[in-house]
């Protein structure tokens, strides 16, 4: 058994919800100039959105998890959220780096350098294997005057999963009906499809608009595989990522 595997057993990656979150100060550099933050500044009197992921600069941290939570700033705001906090295991001036790269205007990239919080969270874990060190487990947070009110914790397997601490997942916990307007749905479907009937219903019965693609008039099952990867039908996309047929649409919303 690997070391990564016998580190996230012994933590179990536990929900945290109802307790506070950990005492720790932050070492931050913002342009040039040193400071440090401190749980009780970030969190006592307010409302923050935390979501924690394995490292900037990395595929899914930058191609989706920290962009989805910047796009919906202002929803997140509309729920009365006072700050998001995207929080990794890296130095400050990775982080800083980071943020500029993405254009993170919204939300604040916050540097857990020694770990310290993320151990408090009982969220540390070995990435060695990937020459990493120990780094945090991908979840989200919602805290309120510095309680944890909400966790959504990634499933404890192997790899690096993302399915529940995605910014749609944390703003419908807040407020069910954003998500359905927030949302990018796109479904591909053919004329007398029956599953593609059961996806549709699904999509409507959740209140989730979307878009429509139906393999006819020049979008073929050759164009299907290009975009989707898939040969049947229907497709469901969601902000980009595949969900799958009917089957898999209806554990996602389950």
């Amino acid at each position: 058994m690997s070391q990564k595997r016998d580190e996230r057993e012994t933590n179990e990656l536990k929900s945290r919800e109802g307790s506070r979150v950990p005492d720790a100060t932050f070492p931050v550099r913002r342009d040039g100039v040193w400071s440090t933050l401190t749980t009780s500044e970030l969190f006592d009197g307010r409302t923050v959105v935390v979501f924690s992921l394995p490292g900037a600069f990395t595929p899914t941290c930058s191609s989706a998890h920290l962009p989805r939570y910047q796009e919906l700033a202002d929803a997140f705001a509309g729920c009365g959220v006072d700050e998001i906090i995207c929080l990794s295991v890296n130095d400050t001036f990775v982080m800083e780096a980071w943020g500029k790269e993405q254009g993170a205007t919204r939300v604040t990239l916050l540097p857990d350098g020694n770990g310290d919080f993320t151990e408090g969270m009982g969220m540390l874990v070995s990435k060695r294997d990937l020459g990493f060190g120990s780094r945090s487990w991908r979840y989200s947070m919602l805290v309120r005057d510095g309680v944890i009110e909400k966790m959504f914790v990634e499933p404890n397997v192997e790899g690096d999963p993302f399915e529940v601490s995605d910014a749609d997942t944390m703003l419908r916990y807040l407020d069910p009906q954003a998500k359905a307007a927030s949302q990018a749905v796109s479904l591909f479907t053919r004329k007398g499809c029956r599953h593609c009937e059961r996806a549709r219903k699904l999509l409507d019965e959740h209140g989730v608009q979307y878009e429509e693609i139906v393999l006819e008039n020049g979008v073929t099952t050759r164009s299907l595989r290009a975009v989707t990867g898939a040969d049947t039908v229907p497709q469901v996309f969601i902000d980009g990522r595949r969900i799958g047929g009917a089957d898999e649409l209806e554990a996602y919303f389950a």
